[in-house]
């Protein structure tokens, strides 16, 4: 052979063994099964939901709640300082018990998590430079875990495309986004309740005892969130019965009583990890969980407007809880998910026949044959009714306080945006029908036309929500004529005082110094932080009655009318100085002693 002969069948050799170089566009694209792609799209919306969080915090008030937690959780992130430097005086009843008796009526996980977030990301490696960002930060974070888990158990139960769209409208709900920013629990035992309920559906789906006890830990987790999580029994129970029918059937004929493994986990590791992160508990145990049961199960009732009504004591009024979800979750998003609704109630109304039909003949093939459903079976199906409709339905009770309004059944919304999600994907496929038939169009005309309608789908969402901030509480969508329209209604426009920090401006102007305000539902504590923080003006001086103030502010809600009165004979004259709004709607009423 020649040299010109061996060099070339080399140079084939060395191009045979050489790797083809790296096609990065593969990164994009999502293989059939659930992977590291979804998790880093979920990781991304996440992260932007969180920054658009933490960029209109400032711009947002304090919440009277929130600086009793403010308080609680910097007294409980000193106690783990202390705990880690001199365990046995940390850990001495007196010591435990003067520090955790402090704002005892709920649990201790998200209180622990806004004390380290203020003493490591605000004093001590100065990541935000206002303290109350710290604070809100954890609950930014687990409202965007929120945003991230949505996505995974639609793209899960129903399509990517389903689970995108879901996180999307998740997000911009005017109501939970004013949440998403409050050092509370509200939103945090929505994104924990969504948490449980997901990695429940994985212990179903995988089985093992892996994910069984991921699903007791995150259970206690959710139980040391906030005490909605004792509802989500009647979640889990029913329809691990239901998912173990016949294995339970068979050995029940066996005389055998088979508990499915993740309740036993949720039952024994759920109290634990309660008991283990709440050092309240840790005396007197059996005593204080009933003091905590009682609290709530015997919880005053506070005022909330609801229909141009004032409402105090039970009964709540009929209709409450539905009105108030059209009345501020945006249109579109309803519409979808009432079309996904219907359509997975119809599918299982159908399935429950054809399986009641197969039990009848064949009851030992008819599980089996389940099993090779795809993910958008009954046992989802299920899942997601349950887990939507169990926060709702309390609010169907006459006795239930309603003073908390739409952040008390949150825990809802994950699934009606997954349902929604749904939807979005049944108007797709029509609408595909009809993109195929103009023959002008090729492949890739219609994927840009699928995007233009899912874009579409997310601005008024995105407007509505837009618009809604900093005044959420007292958002309403369109489809009640906005702001105005609930106004109207008589629908609640507000409460806990956070609007005060938004006449600020006003009385940065106006106000001669070391004027005295009456600061009227906004406590002491939260002021003193607006004041700390530049947000009002530092030599303002709060007071307790309009008649020790030289300007006095009302918070508008129906039961304050009252507190204007109060002004008025103080004052002298009727005439508010300045007036905050929203679309006309009046939000706090300034007045000023002449």
């Amino acid at each position: 052979m020649s040299e010109p002969e061996k060099n070339e069948k080399k140079t084939a050799a060395e191009k045979a063994d050489a790797k083809p170089p790296f096609d990065w566009s593969t990164l994009f694209v999502f293989p059939e099964k659930i992977g590291w792609r979804d998790h880093a799209l979920g990781g991304i919306s996440a992260a932007t939901y969180v920054g658009i969080l933490i960029v209109t915090a400032r711009t947002l008030g304090f919440a009277r709640d929130e600086s009793f937690y403010f308080s609680a959780g910097q007294s409980y992130a000193h106690w783990i300082e202390l705990l880690m430097h001199d365990s046995a005086r940390a850990l001495d009843k007196s010591v435990v018990d003067g520090v955790w008796g402090q704002n005892h009526e709920h649990p201790s996980l998200m209180k622990i998590l806004f004390g380290l977030s203020n003493l490591y990301f605000h004093e001590k490696w100065e990541l935000f430079k206002d303290a109350s960002t710290a604070f809100r930060f954890p609950g930014m974070v687990m409202s965007g875990m929120a945003v991230w888990v949505t996505y995974l158990f639609g793209a899960r139960v129903f399509s990517r495309r389903a689970g995108f769209v879901a996180a999307v409208l998740l997000a911009t709900m005017p109501q939970l986004f004013y949440n998403a920013h409050l050092a509370c629990f509200d939103a945090p035992i929505m994104a924990m309740w969504l948490l449980a309920v997901y990695i429940y559906y994985r212990s179903v789906q995988e089985g093992g005892l892996g994910w069984a006890i991921a699903f007791g830990i995150v259970y206690g987790l959710t139980l040391d969130t906030k005490h909605n999580a004792w509802i989500l029994p009647l979640v889990f129970i029913p329809h691990a019965f239901w998912v173990q029918r016949f294995a339970i059937a068979k050995n029940l004929k066996l005389g055998r009583l088979v508990i499915p493994t993740n309740l036993v986990t949720m039952a024994v590791l759920g109290p634990l990890v309660l008991y283990a992160l709440w050092p309240w508990l840790w005396s007197d145990t059996i005593t204080r969980i009933q003091e905590w049961v009682e609290f709530h199960t015997h919880h005053v009732y506070y005022n909330m407007e609801f229909l141009g009504k004032n409402y105090y004591e039970p009964p709540s009024p009929p209709g409450y809880m539905p009105l108030l979800v059209i009345a501020t979750v945006p249109g579109i998003t309803m519409l979808l998910f009432f079309i996904g609704i219907f359509d997975r109630l119809r599918a299982l109304v159908l399935r429950f026949a054809a399986s009641f039909k197969k039990e009848n003949a064949q009851p030992g093939a008819s599980r089996a044959e389940d099993a090779r459903k795809p993910a958008r079976h009954a046992e989802a199906d299920v899942l997601i009714f349950l887990a939507f409709s169990a926060p709702l339905a309390v609010f169907l009770l006459p006795a239930t306080p309603i003073f908390g309004g739409t952040k008390h059944w949150l825990p809802a919304y994950p699934f009606l945006a997954m349902l929604a999600g749904h939807g979005f994907d049944l108007a797709a496929a029509k609408a595909d029908v009809a993109f195929r038939k103009v023959r002008s169009w090729n492949a890739d005309k219609i994927e840009i036309a699928h995007a233009i309608m899912m874009a579409l789908v997310f601005v008024a969402p995105i407007a509505e929500t837009a618009h809604s901030h900093p005044f959420g509480i007292g958002a309403y969508v369109p489809t009640v004529g906005g702001f105005a329209g609930g106004a109207d209604l008589g629908l609640n426009r507000q409460f806990w005082g956070y609007t005060t920090q938004s006449v600020g401006p006003w009385l940065e102007k106006n106000a001669p110094r070391n004027a005295r305000v009456f600061i009227h539902d906004t406590t002491g504590d939260a002021w003193n932080r607006m004041e700390a923080e530049g947000r009002i003006r530092g030599d303002l001086r709060a007071a307790g009655s309009p008649g020790d103030a030289d300007f006095a502010l009302v918070q508008h809600e129906l039961h304050m009318n009252e507190v204007d009165d109060q002004i008025w004979v103080a004052y002298g004259h009727t005439s508010p100085a300045y007036v905050l709004t929203q679309d006309g709607v009046p939000f706090v009423s300034v007045y000023r002693r002449k």
